[in-house]
């Protein structure tokens, strides 16, 4: 049974000390040899660096999916013209939307979902990375995301027979909450959520300490751009596989934390990464 090698990562925009960052964070992506990233606070600009292509270039020859319709001056991240979720992938990539999380306050959505069908060897598999809202006391916010992100795979995954023959839909993204939240307990079927789409968190199958173990924590006061966090030691970062699947396509074999060391004595990012395996099952092309 072969295996996909999945990665989710928040690369902090173009924050701090971005330019000396980018080396390490290109550094890191090599070393883990994955087959499909999801990225989050990546960025573009108007004179021509697409961080997302330069990665993707990096790792080889990639593929890069992003929303590139949505040029807006963030003066704060760097000047960034385009700051948002991209998907690398080994393989071709059919399609790419983007999907608008909304806001409680009706204001101008600025989260989002970008979701992407890669060309792989099984066949064509729906993929996407997504980025919640950050502060402590959003959890209602994110709860409304959690659910229009299930609604989004809901659609393209199909009637539940339907499901259960396709591949399953991975997501990777900084999702701002803990593993015992409401949001959480929606997308892993600890609550009523939307019939007929649940997700597999990869951690908590395979990872060390499970689903509180502190080994998958992704928000971690060690990286010293969060000296003075309120909320040090938490797990914010997830890879989440769709059900229903076909059996045992999706299924975590191992997973594990990168990107939480210096590169060169300057840590890449604000928060650490997640690396999967998962099931592929046998090849089609």
């Amino acid at each position: 049974m072969a295996t996909l090698r999945v990665m989710t990562w928040n690369l902090w925009g173009r924050f701090e000390n971005w330019r000396e960052r980018q080396p390490g964070i290109a550094s890191v992506l090599q070393e883990q040899q994955p087959d499909v990233v999801f990225l989050q606070e990546s960025w573009a600009d108007r004179g021509g660096v697409v961080q997302p292509e330069v990665l993707a270039e990096a790792l080889g020859g990639f593929h890069a999916a992003w929303p590139r319709d949505d040029w807006r001056l963030h003066p704060k991240n760097g000047g960034a013209s385009w700051f948002g979720n991209a998907v690398l992938s080994r393989w071709p990539i059919i399609e790419v939307e983007r999907h608008w999380l909304h806001r409680l306050d009706a204001g101008v959505p600025h989260r989002h979902v970008t979701v992407a069908v890669l060309d792989s060897p099984w066949g064509p598999w729906p993929v996407a990375s997504t980025h919640f809202e950050y502060p402590f006391d959003a959890s209602d916010q994110r709860v409304l995301n959690a659910t229009e992100l299930m609604q989004i795979v809901r659609r393209h995954q199909g009637e539940r027979r339907d499901a259960e023959r396709r591949l399953p839909f991975i997501i990777g993204g900084d999702l701002n909450a803990v593993p015992d939240s409401d949001e959480l307990s929606l997308l892993t079927g600890r609550r009523a959520g939307v019939r007929g789409v649940v997700f597999s968190d990869v951690w908590e199958i395979v990872g060390e300490g499970g689903r509180f173990g502190l080994e998958g924590v992704t928000w971690n006061p060690r990286n010293p751009y969060l000296t003075n966090t309120a909320w040090p030691n938490r797990r914010l970062d997830y890879l989440l596989v769709s059900w229903p699947r076909p059996k045992p396509v999706g299924n975590p074999v191992k997973v594990w934390i990168a990107g939480d060391k210096p590169v060169d004595g300057i840590y890449p990012s604000d928060h650490f990464a997640v690396v999967a395996d998962v099931e592929a099952g046998e090849k089609k092309n």
